[in-house]
């Protein structure tokens, strides 16, 4: 088996906020020959806990309480796992379990593979992309970005009784929790937004791509055939395989409100959302949105 360690630069992460076609991504990739795809193995959730809890949004005399990580709050504390001041002594195990982990999973998917097989791997917490980065220099990142308005939407109605989300740990909200989760919800999308904006920016640009869910939904082809050029891997079975994932192809069963691929329509918060909880919705992601949206703001960063 090739090791990770020496081809580090086969190793890609897709990042971004959860309910952003992350999964569509992935699929597609997957059905590339001589890729491992690693879904959800949630290392952000692990070294990156929220603080504080999400019940803070529902109780606090603040609407929009501060969202932060014990990884910011801690760093400084000695006796904190991930103090900085001993970073030299965790940062390597740590990137070590990280490969064995990988590498165990590309054991199964590929037992002989004739080449360094490419890892694509999707982190649902991508709030600690910046550290990964820093613990894997190499690697390659696709920071996958949708309207914070529409992720939102897109949670809370896997907040609901029935949804595929429930088995995973999910919750039917009640109409008197739904502001707050609202709140809650956008407040997560606006600090991952800005962890993977800041990790993209500190990153190489001949390592990196900016993947917008509103043009993947547009040109899917094109969007797959860039993320396959920025691993090295080109071939004429691209357009087919866009073609085989197309949201519209998929049975009728599969899709629809309740289900883990829902509408694929952007803008769609406008006819969910009430008026109230459109503007608590804003409260929390103003800054954010100013940041990320789809004109000046990350358009012009990212350019630049």
């Amino acid at each position: 088996m090739y090791r990770l360690e020496d081809h580090e630069d086969r190793l890609l992460w897709i990042f971004g906020s959860s309910r952003s076609g992350s999964t569509w991504l992935l699929r597609m990739l997957s059905d590339l020959d001589g890729v491992v795809p690693v879904d959800d193995p949630h290392l952000g959730h692990h070294l990156g806990v929220w603080r504080p809890i999400p019940l803070a949004w529902a109780i606090s005399e603040d609407p929009v309480p501060q969202l932060r990580t014990l990884l910011e709050l801690k760093a400084e504390e000695p006796g904190y796992f991930f103090a900085e001041q001993h970073r030299e002594s965790w940062a390597e195990p740590l990137r070590a379990l990280i490969r064995a982990r990988f590498e165990a999973q590309a054991g199964e998917a590929l037992p002989d593979p004739s080449a360094p097989p490419a890892y694509v791997v999707k982190e649902p917490g991508s709030h600690v992309a910046p550290l990964l980065l820093q613990l894997f220099p190499s690697s390659k990142l696709v920071f996958l970005l949708r309207d914070g308005r529409d992720v939102v939407d897109s949670w809370l109605a896997a907040y609901r009784e029935g949804s595929w989300a429930i088995p995973g740990g999910a919750f039917p909200v009640t109409d008197e929790g739904r502001i707050a989760l609202i709140r809650w919800l956008s407040s997560v999308w606006s600090y991952r937004t800005r962890a993977v904006l800041d990790a993209f920016e500190a990153h190489p640009p001949e390592s990196r791509l900016l993947v917008r869910y509103e043009e993947m939904r547009e040109c899917p082809e094109e969007c797959l055939e860039a993320v396959a050029s920025l691993l090295g891997m080109e071939g004429t079975r691209l357009p087919e395989v866009a073609a085989s994932h197309a949201f519209e192809r998929l049975p009728d069963g599969s899709r629809g409100p309740l289900k883990e691929v829902r509408l694929a329509r952007p803008g769609a918060w406008r006819d969910h959302l009430s008026r109230s909880e459109q503007v608590a919705m804003h409260e929390a992601l103003a800054n954010a949105l100013a940041a990320a949206s789809y004109g000046s703001g990350i358009a012009g960063r990212l350019a630049a």
